[in-house]
This record gives C-alpha cells, sequence and structure tokens, in this order.
C-alpha cells in the first residue's frame, strides 16, 4: 500500500473531530470550576445564544492588535487546509504542498499567540501551553515525514489539528474572549 492510497477518510475523520470536541468540552467545564462555577452556570452562558446568532461583527476584530490578526489569520489558514489535508489522500505532491503551507501557518500560529496576553491580565495563560508544544511537535512532524515514518507523522499532525487547533481554537469561542465577540457578539 502506497503512501499516496492511505487517507484518514470522513469516518476517521469524524471520530477525531468528536474526541477534540468531548475534550474541549471537559477542559471549559474544568476552567469554569476553576473559576468558580459550575457546569450549570458555564452551560447557561452557551445557552443564552438560543434564537440570537447572527452575522459574524468584525468590528471587534477590525480594532484588535497586529498580533490577534495575525494570530486569528494563520488559524484561519491552518483551519482550512488542515481540514483538507486530513481528508484528501496521503503522499501526494498536493499533500507535501499544502502540508509545508499548514506547517508555516501553524508555527505563525503558537509564535503569534506568545505574544497576546488579554485572557490573563499580561501573562501567560494555560493556553500556551498549546503554543508550546506546537513548536516543539511541528519539527518532530516534519521529521517523521522526511524519515518516511507515516504512522508517526500522521499521528503527530492529528493531534496537533486536534489539540492546537480544535481544543486550543475552542477557547477563542468562550463568553467573554474576542472571537465571542465576533461571531455570539
Amino acid at each position: 500500500m502506497s503512501d499516496a492510497s492511505l487517507s484518514i477518510g470522513p469516518r476517521r475523520f469524524l471520530r477525531t473531530l468528536l474526541i477534540g470536541v468531548a475534550v474541549t468540552v471537559a477542559l471549559i467545564l474544568a476552567v469554569g470550576a476553576a473559576q468558580g462555577r459550575g457546569p450549570a452556570a458555564v452551560l447557561a452562558g452557551f445557552l443564552h445564544l438560543k434564537g440570537h446568532l447572527h452575522a459574524p461583527d468584525l468590528g471587534p476584530l477590525a480594532a484588535a492588535s497586529v498580533q490577534i490578526k495575525v494570530h486569528v489569520a494563520a488559524v484561519s489558514t491552518a483551519l482550512a487546509i488542515g481540514i483538507v489535508l486530513m481528508l484528501g489522500l496521503k503522499g501526494t505532491t498536493v499533500h507535501r504542498t499544502l502540508g509545508w503551507i499548514w506547517v508555516v501557518a501553524m508555527a505563525t500560529a503558537a509564535i503569534s499567540s506568545l505574544f497576546i496576553h488579554r485572557a490573563n491580565a499580561g501573562s501567560f495563560s494555560f493556553l500556551h501551553l498549546f503554543a508550546g508544544w506546537t513548536l516543539i511537535a511541528l519539527p518532530m512532524g516534519v521529521f517523521a515525514a522526511r524519515k518516511h515514518n507515516v504512522r508517526l507523522h500522521g499521528r503527530t499532525m492529528t493531534g496537533l489539528f486536534v489539540g492546537g487547533l480544535l481544543i486550543a481554537g475552542a477557547f477563542a469561542f468562550m463568553p467573554g474572549r474576542l472571537m465571542w465577540q465576533v461571531v455570539f457578539g
């Protein structure tokens, strides 16, 4: 079986996505508990949205710092390309080209996040751990691909997609955060 025939397919992609959602929900509840809010209070913050969805308000994003704009652009690029890479054929020239763009976008997102300190009053927050891990794991995933270790490469990059994009990204949509204001206003 060649590398080009390996694709995780829609079923495995959905399973990976569901795992990411489950871990994200658990982490959101843990953060709520650390802030002294029980699961009901955290859920209530999301339930008030019913019937209030609207088009995104890009005003808060336009008024944000350059670091945040670069971060959002890099994350958006990495998310879009990551979905294509997860669902597409592996080992092709398109996969390798998009993979390098994805690596640059992920590195840009991780580095730019190190300059964003809004969530924790001017200092690092637990979300910066995702950036640190991304900066360590990205070269590991690239090295695995260069050495034709397809299994390690796939696991590393899938872990970065779920942890670095889905889980960490979900925290950007917590009530009171910038992306919450943009999307749910």
